[in-house]
């Protein structure tokens, strides 16, 4: 039994952002409608590497049910009310203002169900001078400075999954089991307004305090940690690189005793601590790499695991399909069983995924026959 099962969850919705909410709403047991334009989800079309379907559409829409709507259609827009009248939370992430104007004002649907729980996503949320302006992830790594502070020195680089998706998906999924909470306790709904922009932005805090409190310049790193050192990649014999992370003194102790057997570089003045390791990288580095230089990566990591040093490989794809502690779930879809990564939480050891990826309007007609006037 899923802990949110008798929970109905209607999402008007596409692409990733409120899809991902969803679709862990429904892995918790939820009943989820996704209703879907005519034409469907565009995400069903942003690739076909998944036996001709969407990697993403894959990723973000098991366990639902799919029923294709023509949402300029006043019946269909009764029909959409009239699911909201039952529903538990309604979802949704068109352009501030577009299903207001289409009959679906979420104030509106509260009041005719006043323990409806209403979420919308949008770009920069619902007000503000930027709230119309359109919203992809990769504009929005851009406005919130991401963009910025990833990448080389030389370059800014795109974040290679949709981060900002993903933030306000996360984001969504959680204001609304805080919701759910909460309306046990009083007996009401409530509206959540999330947006790409405000999601990421949180997430930005740490540069952002560092820069607007501490003044700091901070640096596109690539493989480098900003402000921690030594943290990010260093080259071994052979060219292969090894990540390593240093947290407090004790370990910068370890690595220099154990690791690198150079014990007086722990007390060099320009080592001193964190803040004098950052502000003499170029030192420290060419001292490690001096070191790291002459051994192969299986030693240099054998030797900062025996020192309980954290380390890390750069993985290509194939390592990660492969790799030891990776989980899998399997999903069905249209075209047949396929095998995913698993979701981040364990429930008792185990990992609720819901059963199936829908076909367009696959549950369409049993749903117009439930929720009929």
């Amino acid at each position: 039994m899923g802990d949110l099962d008798g929970l109905l969850v209607v999402s008007v919705e596409q692409a990733v952002a409120a899809p991902y909410a969803s679709s862990r709403l429904a892995d918790a047991g939820a009943r989820v409608i996704k209703i879907e334009r005519r034409e469907g989800d565009f995400a069903r079309r942003y690739d076909r590497h998944v036996n001709g379907l969407s990697s993403y559409f894959v990723w973000l829409n098991r366990g639902k049910e799919s029923i294709a709507v023509d949402l300029r259609d006043a019946g269909d827009i009764a029909l959409i009310r009239r699911m909201a009248l039952q529903a538990d939370v309604f979802i949704q992430n068109a352009a501030p203002g577009v299903l207001a104007s289409l009959g679906l004002d979420m104030a509106e649907l509260r009041a005719a169900n006043p323990r409806l729980i209403t979420c919308s996503i949008s770009g920069y949320g619902e007000d503000g001078p930027l709230k119309d302006l359109k919203a992809y992830d990769l504009l929005v790594q851009g406005e919130t400075g991401l963009a910025a502070i990833t990448g080389t020195p030389e370059g800014s680089g795109r974040v290679g999954v949709s981060v900002c998706d993903i933030a306000a998906g996360m984001t969504a999924h959680q204001a609304i089991l805080q919701a759910l909470i909460g309306r046990y306790r009083t007996g009401k709904g409530r509206h959540i307004a999330v947006s790409l922009f405000h999601a990421l932005a949180d997430w930005m805090n740490v540069p952002y305090l560092q820069f607007v409190m501490g003044g700091a310049d901070v640096k596109r790193m690539g493989l480098n940690h900003p402000t921690i050192a030594p943290y990010g990649a260093y080259p071994c014999a052979g060219g292969k690189e090894i990540l390593f992370s240093i947290q407090n003194e004790r370990e910068w102790r370890k690595l220099c005793d154990d690791v690198l057997g150079l014990p007086e570089l722990a007390d060099d003045p320009r080592f001193v601590d964190n803040t004098a390791r950052v502000h003499n990288r170029p030192a420290l580095d060419a001292a490690i790499n001096a070191v790291f230089g002459k051994l192969p990566r299986e030693e240099v990591s054998d030797r900062l695991e025996a020192a309980r040093i954290a380390w890390g490989r750069i993985n290509g794809l194939d390592d990660l399909a492969s790799h030891a502690q990776a989980r899998f779930v399997e999903v069905e879809t249209p075209k047949g069983r396929v095998t995913l990564l698993g979701p981040g939480a364990l429930h008792d050891g185990a990992s609720p995924v819901g059963a199936r990826v829908p076909e367009v309007d696959e549950q369409g007609p049993a749903l117009r026959a439930e929720f009929a006037d």
